[in-house]
């Protein structure tokens, strides 16, 4: 096969690909997308374009093996009971509206800085929805903040999500480096979406009134409870410690399933494969494109318009990535972009541009992030939430965001 060839195929391959991951998000295709992901890289390799050893080696097992990891660590918790009782305690503990929605918007920006966002908004949507239609109050500011304070939490660290996972592994840099310059930004960022909530719900919130739930509170299981936060926490020591973070992770899942003297199948059953299928699929499909030369070119015609000095790499680089990752998916942009970034004056502080810009750039639509479309599909039949109804709230949230983030990162750097 001709060069030319094999690069019509595989930009033709990856175009495909991404019009039925795309087309399922906007549910006009059947295909779900690791069904999509899943047929773009088998057709790399049918078509020649990549060897079934190449596809192989595309494949980053480290990112895998960590998101495998910390779900395992979630599945426990949600076993425990946590995640029930954390939702309830909000309910009973929050004074007014204002004050449950900032009390989800703190829980789950911490939540999903530990673990692993979409699996957060998978395990707390349906509580969150259970818990706010018993205290009868207007779903869509909760369900916003769910989706919305996930994203901009879990930027924080290199398990909060995907993106991070992949920028962890490609670009070496410590966890706790990496936390310490991320951290603030995601504090200022779920200031800043709790202000915006706040302001364009105020009317609603006003009107509300807390009804106190009259059951008992959930069941926690404390044993299981404290032997996954043991484990959790070996992980995270292990982390910081600079051991490699996919096995230490899966390290502190295997700990917690060996102490836990529960099913294992139980567990198991809650861990995403779709979703692993989907990353491992996505990495054969990316490496088939980025094989072709067709990011380098690309970066090629637009290394001039990032600018020379740093601080306006950073800022052209945030809103670059900001589009890309809408329109293309965040994670998978990561995978192409990230080839370029050893070109910048300062690829680490570009490394922590791209994680912030990527993740916080999925509250922009509804159709930003996974978080998004799992908050609006898992509620759909208690409100439904428009593309708009998102978007007002989703757009100046990014915005204010993205410019108090980047500022943060130039400041500390």
């Amino acid at each position: 096969m001709t060069t030319s060839r094999r690069e019509f195929l595989a930009i033709a391959i990856f175009g495909f690909t991404y019009l039925l991951i795309s087309g399922r998000r906007l549910k006009l295709l059947p295909l779900n997308r690791p069904a999509a992901a899943l047929l773009g890289a088998v057709l790399m390799v049918a078509s020649g374009v990549m060897t079934p050893a190449q596809a192989y080696g595309a494949v980053d097992y480290d990112t895998l093996v960590l998101l495998l990891g910390m779900m395992l660590l979630a599945a426990y918790l949600f076993l425990a009971g946590f995640f029930d009782w954390a939702a309830d305690a909000i309910l009973r503990k929050a004074r007014t509206p204002r004050h449950l929605l900032l009390g989800l918007v703190i829980t789950a920006g911490l939540l999903s800085a530990v673990l692993v966002n979409d699996t957060v908004c998978l395990m707390l949507t349906p509580l969150v929805v259970a818990v706010i239609a018993r205290g009868r109050l207007p779903l869509p500011p909760f369900l916003l903040a769910l989706a919305m304070s996930a994203n901009l939490g879990s930027v924080a660290t290199l398990v909060g999500n995907p993106q991070n996972m992949i920028i962890g592994h490609l670009s070496g840099i410590p966890f706790l480096r990496f936390s310490t310059a991320l951290l603030p930004a995601a504090a200022a960022g779920l200031a800043l979406e709790y202000a915006v909530l706040r302001w364009g719900f105020r009317a609603v919130l006003r009107a509300a009134e807390i009804q106190r739930p009259t059951a008992p509170p959930p069941v926690l299981d404390r044993r299981l409870l404290v032997v996954t936060l043991v484990g959790l926490g070996v992980a995270f020591v292990g982390f910081v410690a600079g051991l490699n973070l996919a096995w230490t992770a899966l390290g502190g899942g295997a700990l917690v399933m060996v102490l836990a003297r529960r099913d294992t199948h139980e567990v198991l059953k809650l861990v995403d494969w779709h979703l692993l299928v989907f990353f491992a699929a996505l990495f054969v499909v990316v490496e088939g494109l980025n094989g072709t030369g067709l990011p380098d070119r690309i970066y090629g015609g637009l290394h001039g318009v990032f600018g020379g000095g740093a601080a306006a790499q950073a800022w052209n680089l945030a809103w670059f990535a900001t589009l890309g990752s809408n329109v293309f998916s965040n994670v998978p942009f990561v995978l192409v972009a990230g080839k370029w970034i050893n070109n910048f004056a300062r690829p680490e502080l570009m490394w922590k541009v791209m994680a912030l810009a990527t993740t916080f750039a999925g509250n922009l639509t509804i159709l930003g992030s996974v978080a998004n479309i799992i908050v609006v599909e898992s509620a759909r039949n208690y409100v439904e939430v428009g593309f708009w109804d998102y978007a007002k709230y989703g757009i100046p949230v990014t915005i204010l965001t993205l410019l108090a983030g980047v500022a943060l990162l130039l400041w500390l750097a």
